[in-house]
């Protein structure tokens, strides 16, 4: 109870401080979605481990986002470098790639999905259990995966090298 009370309590303060509206109307629509979001979501949002584990996440989480920003900086750089070519569409080589990962909690498979999402030039367009399908724009952006990022993530949040 106390989880979706926090939840409740701190999704209704990101609604407040992003919404700016204060009138009756949009205060209590901002309640309600708070309220379903709370109890939907109040697992997900606090961690119900030890709090070993959790610390030990939270640092392999951080160790892991320089990494995932500073490669989705050179993905942007190399989108840019295809899209800004005279000869962009010899660049551009579509293609879809399927693979399994290693990882087993679904929590790293989410955060794979949306890391790779996340990164330029690539898209998750499928995951089914273990097997991924990723869409890549070029055939460069392809051959990293899976690769250094899944390792990454499941050193971060799994703990395995």
């Amino acid at each position: 109870m106390k989880a979706k009370l926090a939840t409740f309590v701190v999704m209704l303060g990101f609604w407040v401080v992003l919404s700016g509206m204060f009138d009756a109307f949009h205060l209590s629509l901002g309640v309600i979605s708070c309220l379903l979001v709370a109890n939907f979501s109040h697992n997900l949002v606090f961690y119900h481990g030890s709090p070993a584990t959790w610390f030990k996440g939270v640092v392999g989480v951080a160790a892991y986002l320089p990494w995932l920003f500073y490669q989705i900086i050179l993905a942007n750089l190399e989108v840019a470098w295809v899209v800004l070519h005279p000869r962009m569409l010899s660049k551009i080589d579509p293609h879809l790639i399927r693979f399994n990962t290693s990882l087993k909690a679904p929590i790293s498979r989410v955060t794979f999905a949306q890391s790779i999402t996340l990164t330029p030039g690539t898209i998750t367009v499928n995951v089914d259990e273990d097997e991924f399908l990723v869409y890549a724009l070029t055939r460069n952006a392809g051959e990293a995966l899976p690769g250094e990022m899944e390792k990454r993530i499941a050193r971060a949040m799994e703990g395995s090298a």
